[in-house]
């Protein structure tokens, strides 16, 4: 099936990530073959929401199908879809008295993680949240290392306004492990990201009132 975004430009998934999940999908213990980032993400949200420990969502993205074939009666094949607006971001959802908003990346690079997986209506729209005191980040998987992090917007933005003034188009690894959370992989769900992103608020909080004082 063909898919655009709205200027008309073909869509193609990103060929990093689609070779990142066929070479993690080897190594993977047998509870975990074959589960993207996406997968262990929709896991963690749905024990959250059954144990009602938050609600957290994936966005359905709004497509407008223009062609669509009719090889039986009781079939249709789409063969040509458009997406209706911009993606913004992946997840959201209110947990704790917090609005949540998030994006689910995946790399192979064992080094850094490249800025151009992100988009930039995507840095404006968390930037928007950020401004209205939600809690924004991306959640990020290397593959190679099958390690989880919460990168906050400010460490994102930061690295954004870098690349923009001609400096690195990624973030380096080590960066990340300093300015990041890492999130610890467990049995079920494999990643129980809600207690980091606690990490997140109260860091986000204690830097506050040190403004404030």
């Amino acid at each position: 099936m063909t898919i655009r975004y709205p200027n008309g430009k073909l869509y193609t998934p990103n060929p990093s990530v689609q070779k990142a999940e066929k070479k993690n999908n080897k190594d993977l213990s047998f509870s975990n073959r074959g589960k993207t980032l996406e997968d262990e993400i929709n896991e963690a949200n749905d024990y959250y929401i059954k144990r009602r420990l938050a609600i957290i969502h994936k966005k359905p993205v709004p497509v407008q199908i223009v062609k669509v074939e009719y090889p039986s009666r009781s079939a249709a094949v789409i063969r040509e879809a458009y997406f209706r607006t911009p993606s913004t971001t992946d997840y959201n959802g209110v947990w704790n008295g917090h609005y949540i908003d998030f994006d689910a990346k995946e790399t192979a690079s064992k080094t850094s993680f490249p800025l151009k997986n992100i988009h930039a209506h995507q840095m404006i729209h968390m930037q928007q949240v950020t401004e209205q005191h939600g809690v924004a980040f991306i959640i990020v998987r290397f593959s190679a290392y099958e390690r989880y992090f919460i990168v906050p917007y400010q460490v994102l933005q930061k690295a954004w306004k870098a690349m923009e003034n001609g400096k690195r188009k990624s973030i380096p690894l080590s960066t990340i492990e300093q300015e990041a959370y890492e999130i610890p992989t467990n049995y079920y769900p494999r990643i129980d990201y809600l207690p980091i992103i606690q990490q997140l608020i109260d860091a986000k909080c204690y830097q506050s009132e040190s403004e404030e004082k």
